[in-house]
């Protein structure tokens, strides 16, 4: 069987595996949160809800800690992190053990969205399948995306914006090529989707038919959601690495499930992924969900209402992060949708207030993908996922508006997504441009050549005439009696002194090295030894560990042979 219909099989099958995955995901998040209901059902256990979140926590750490033994978390970066540095190599266990602790976080109440998790699930399953059938690297990257995008088809039913997320979030290099592997996989996943759990959308809404008029709301909106993109970005990433310091797991995990059990009990929808608490917001009906808070007196005044809803975006983010700090596995994929939802609701109550008139359940939807667009700059992806999981698609126009503005305010300020900041931060990141995207891909390992013979300083220069005779090396490393690098001969330069043979044992090594030499880290990114390369002007440099042992060398030959293969090997498909 030819690589290509391998790969369209692989990715039918991918489909299927990322849709049965995603299914299970929601059913036993669903028979947990069942069994939370059935032990507070009338027995006065309500205390539960403040508390039950950080035995979540702590269960799915212990979990990962003692089980897994390996760092799950924030799925969608994982993925990018090995399709740009680890020849999109995901690790078996991933294919089960993100659902596993994901489902016991959210079910228990932790306040982060299932669909990062079920991400990672799908392409780990693309991963570990490709690699199984011998694929090409190529070929089992866009596996890996196969499996990514089927799990999104398989848990909103939306096999369109499946492609998309995929092609903005994940492949760099996707074409029209990948289209059909892609497209295989996202259906096959959704019609499992819609076989478990019926062809409804995930969210029931009751629309307004579109109105131009309201056009420059929708501007509006976009703009808000960008600048609540950059709060939520930021803030998330700020607040992360604050408490990614503190030392102890344990103190960490008491503070945060304590920390989110004060935030449940403020503000009762920040429970779970908090999607059946916009059910009122995307049906326009009452508000009496949230009079459990114990801010209720605030739905009884006007300004009050989008006041509440305000701060609810605020700690929203603060929710989330204690969850994932304190040992919870969840994403931000959901918080970003509730967030958004809660936001165009804000927006479009405050519109309202002022003598405005505008469909509120309308704002709140389309909210959703303002919000989407800016915190993962992907707006073909939050357009079309709002739409298919609303049925919502007489809001394109406004979905459009909304999702186009925030992103472009939001680039204003941030290159990155909230996925792809911080592998950008480290120069790990894949781009769109071809020159970036191999420098990324490539490392050192893959260019360095051990041929280059070693000297020690003492050694005479007739010990260095016998080496030259045997090699055609045109650098020496001078290395001491541990290994590690003390400078290099450069032939050329001491070839004049062959001549010399009255002097060959009075001549040593120290005598002829140059010991200012530019070094090349063995684990430095591609990018950085170009510019070594350029600065110095040298031909081939030396590369040593981190504890300066010498390990071989790089010339520019080989980057450019290598740079050459990887572009062919990366070159989307026709």
């Amino acid at each position: 069987m030819q690589e290509r219909q391998k790969l369209l099989l692989l990715s039918l099958v991918t489909g299927v595996c990322s849709g049965l995955a995603a299914v299970l995901l929601v059913y036993v998040t669903g028979r947990v949160k069942d069994a939370v209901q059935l032990l507070d059902s009338g027995k006065g256990f309500g205390f539960l809800l403040y508390l039950l979140p950080g035995v979540g926590m702590l269960l799915s750490a212990l979990f990962v800690k003692y089980v897994i033994r390996d760092n799950i978390g924030h799925g969608v970066t994982k993925v990018l992190y090995a399709v740009s540095r680890n020849d999109s190599r995901i690790k078996p266990h991933n294919m089960w053990s993100s659902v596993v602790a994901s489902s016991v976080t959210i079910g228990l109440g932790g306040s982060v969205g299932a669909e990062a998790p079920i991400v990672y699930t799908g392409a780990a399953i693309g991963s570990n399948l490709g690699r199984a059938a011998g694929l090409s690297y190529k070929n089992v990257t866009l596996l890996l995306g196969c499996g990514a995008a089927g799990a999104i088809a398989g848990i909103f039913k939306a096999p369109m914006a499946g492609v998309l997320f995929t092609i903005e979030i994940l492949l760099f290099n996707a074409s029209l090529g990948n289209m059909l592997p892609m497209l295989l996989s996202t259906l096959s996943a959704g019609v499992i989707s819609y076989v478990a759990f019926g062809t409804t959308p995930v969210f029931a809404c009751n629309l307004t038919p579109f109105s131009m008029a309201n056009i420059p709301f929708y501007v509006l909106l976009g703009a808000v959601c960008a600048l609540g993109s950059l709060y939520f970005l930021r803030s998330t990433l700020w607040l992360e690495d604050k408490l990614g310091r503190m030392r102890s797991p344990l103190l960490r995990w008491a503070m945060c499930a304590s920390g989110l059990g004060v935030l449940i009990f403020l503000f009762p929808m920040l429970y779970g992924e908090g999607y059946s608490s916009l059910t009122d917001l995307l049906t326009g009906g009452s508000l009496q969900v949230y009079n459990e808070s114990a801010f209720s007196w605030m739905l009884n005044s006007g300004w009050g209402i989008p006041l509440f809803f305000l701060v609810v975006f605020l700690v929203k983010v603060v929710a989330m992060t204690f969850t994932n700090a304190g040992g919870g596995v969840g994403g931000t994929f959901g918080p970003t949708l509730f967030a958004g939802a809660v936001l165009g609701f804000v927006v479009a109550r405050c519109i309202n207030m002022v003598g405005g008139s505008v469909p509120e359940q309308n704002f709140v939807l389309v909210g959703m993908a303002g919000l989407m667009a800016g915190v993962m700059q992907a707006p073909m992806t939050a357009i079309f996922l709002i739409a298919e999981i609303s049925g919502g698609y007489q809001l394109m126009l406004p979905l459009i508006i909304t999702a186009t503005i925030s992103f472009m305010v939001m680039r204003i300020f941030e290159d990155y997504s909230i996925y792809s900041k911080r592998i950008a931060q480290s120069g790990d990141l894949l781009t769109h441009d071809n020159d970036q995207a191999v420098l990324t891909l490539l490392k050192v390992s893959d260019v360095m050549k051990d041929k280059y013979p070693r000297v020690h300083p003492d050694d005479s220069l007739r010990t260095i005439s016998g080496i030259f005779k045997q090699s055609s090396a045109a650098l020496f490393a001078v290395v001491d009696s541990d290994g590690k690098l003390e400078g290099v001969v450069d032939i050329d330069k001491i070839h004049p002194f062959f001549s010399q043979t009255a002097k060959y044992d009075s001549i040593h090594v120290y005598n002829l090295m140059d010991t200012d030499v530019t070094v090349i880290e063995s684990d430095e990114k591609m990018e950085s030894v170009m510019r070594k390369f350029e600065s110095t002007g040298a031909w081939r440099l030396p590369v040593v560990d981190a504890q300066g042992h010498y390990l071989g060398c790089v010339s520019n030959t080989r980057i450019l042979m290598a740079y050459r293969d990887q572009i062919r090997a990366i070159a989307p498909q026709d």
